[in-house]
């Protein structure tokens, strides 16, 4: 059973910065795509950034030119840096890596971590 926990949120200034780190309990290399997502109460879990096995990585709108998503494979560990903050990225971020096999697919997800913008 692989497990993610995700670390790094707090509060932030609007303009700051965070990264956040989502370390997995094996190797990172066997899932088809790690990536990040958030949550605001009330609202789904939207993707933010995603780091598929292969291709390019995938941002959503909001965030693109603010965020960038990393891996570091000898770490097992997936990164967020997040810069240029508004207070409209206040949300829960969790990481999530999934696998596949055949048709079934198996996602992963951590803890979640607070990220809070505000001044």
């Amino acid at each position: 059973q692989v497990q993610l926990v995700e670390s790094g949120g707090g509060l932030v200034q609007p303009g700051g910065s965070l990264r956040l780190s989502c370390a997995a309990s094996g190797s990172i290399l066997g899932f088809n795509a790690m990536g990040w997502y958030r949550q605001t109460p009330g609202k789904q879990r939207e993707l933010v950034a995603a780091f598929p096995r292969f291709g390019s990585t995938a941002y959503a709108d909001s965030v693109k030119g603010r965020f960038t998503i990393s891996r570091d494979n000898a770490k097992n560990t997936v990164y967020l840096q997040m810069n240029s903050l508004k207070p409209e990225d206040t949300a829960v971020y969790y990481c999530n890596a999934y696998s596949t096999a055949g048709r079934d697919r198996r996602d992963y997800w951590g803890q979640g971590t607070q990220v809070t913008v505000s001044a």
